[in-house]
């Protein structure tokens, strides 16, 4: 699995030789790659109000991290977990995660770098906050719609109590007239006998060898049987009474029924179509809106830790898991002279539920960890 670091270090001397040397060390030993974080200029404000802008974006940061979570969640739910198309729609301004990630540029048009950090984050939160309650209203609505679809579906190729019979009953099998009606009766394997034996004496009126087999499964069979119309009340008290069950079925029923599975199926697939693109749009949207909030965090908390004038520089740098406990006693031999009593956990691995920028223990530079596990970009 691949570890996505982004580091921040100044770029005094002493650092930009380490920058360099950790370059060519990477290089040489294949420990990992680096490039660039590509970072604009924005306005730092006053000194004193980044402390609370810190805690502000870390919160905005947890918020945008569960709305990707629960957008991705649904992708998978709704594309039943093929990952193929999710890995199809989980694009960031039409690029991989991936390559979104590592070739990062700032966008000034949605993002103007003259407003002030706090506006920046505004509009992030904003942006954020509204597609959580759009992607709950539409997941509901969506969810509704296949539901009601699922249990027509469930309902009609049921058991012989509720399934369809529309491919089973023609015309010709059943009697319509002033006098006469045709019922269809559930009868299970084992009363098939008992059936034969008594449906004529079930009620008075019944038309004398007047039943046949129109269909059975495991179960059992859906027996039709003529008798008065003004006789079926008692039949179909009797009948209950052998737990025979009277199937309610005419055609009209029965097409009226198609009909409602057809317009559902159709109205399933319009939705379908339509979450779809709304989550492929919007997952990109947060996905971006996500880096630059990144991005605003690693500005800010250089500016507190490295101090003004703004200098510093960011580095994304891509290994594999294996070796990131080498890479960290890289980073930490070559950086030791920005705080030598920086004292970083040995248990480096933190678990997070997406691929976020997760802050984790304290370096002597700045390192964010982005998890690639989830969202499966690595």
């Amino acid at each position: 699995m691949t570890d996505l670091w982004l580091i921040s270090v100044p770029l005094d001397k002493t650092s930009s030789n380490s920058v360099e040397k950790l370059k060519r060390t990477i290089a040489k030993t294949n420990l990992a790659s680096c490039c660039k974080f590509s970072i604009p200029d924005l306005k730092v404000g006053i000194l004193d109000s980044l402390l609370s802008m810190s805690d502000d974006l870390s919160k905005l940061d947890t918020l945008t991290e569960s709305v990707i979570k629960k957008t991705y969640q649904c992708m998978r739910e709704v594309m039943e977990q093929s990952t193929d198309k999710v890995l199809e729609n989980t694009l960031a301004n039409g690029m991989d995660l991936m390559s979104y990630v590592t070739e990062f540029q700032w966008d000034k048009a949605k993002y103007p770098t003259a407003l002030p950090l706090s506006s920046l984050a505004d509009i992030i939160n904003k942006e954020v906050s509204q597609m959580e309650t759009e992607l709950k209203s539409r997941a509901a609505a969506y969810n509704s719609v296949k539901t009601s679809s699922q249990s027509l579906e469930h309902r009609l190729d049921g058991n012989l109590q509720t399934r369809s019979l529309n491919d089973v009953v023609r015309k010709e099998d059943l009697v319509v007239s002033e006098y006469l009606t045709t019922l269809l009766v559930v009868v299970s394997r084992g009363s098939y006998l008992q059936w034969e034996r008594t449906y004529e004496s079930l009620s008075e009126f019944v038309v004398p060898r007047s039943s046949r087999k129109l269909y059975e499964d495991e179960e059992g069979g859906v027996f039709s049987v003529t008798l008065f119309k003004r006789d079926v009340c008692e039949f179909k008290a009797k009948a209950q009474e052998s737990k025979f069950t009277v199937r309610e079925y005419s055609f009209d029923l029965e097409e009226k029924q198609q009909q409602e599975m057809k317009q559902l199926s159709v109205h399933k697939m319009e939705q379908y179509g339509i979450f779809v693109r709304w989550l492929k749009v919007n997952f990109s949207e947060v996905f971006i809106a996500w880096i630059h909030l990144k991005a605003l965090r690693v500005f800010v908390e250089s500016v507190l830790r490295y101090g003004l004038p703004v200098n510093y520089q960011a580095l994304l740098l891509q290994t594999d898991s294996k070796h990131s406990k080498k890479l960290r006693e890289e980073l930490d031999s070559l950086f030791v002279h920005l705080d030598p009593t920086a004292t970083a956990s040995k248990t480096d691995q933190v678990s997070c539920d997406i691929p976020g920028l997760c802050q984790q223990e304290y370096f002597s530079y700045i390192c964010f960890h982005i998890n690639t596990n989830v969202l499966e970009i690595s």
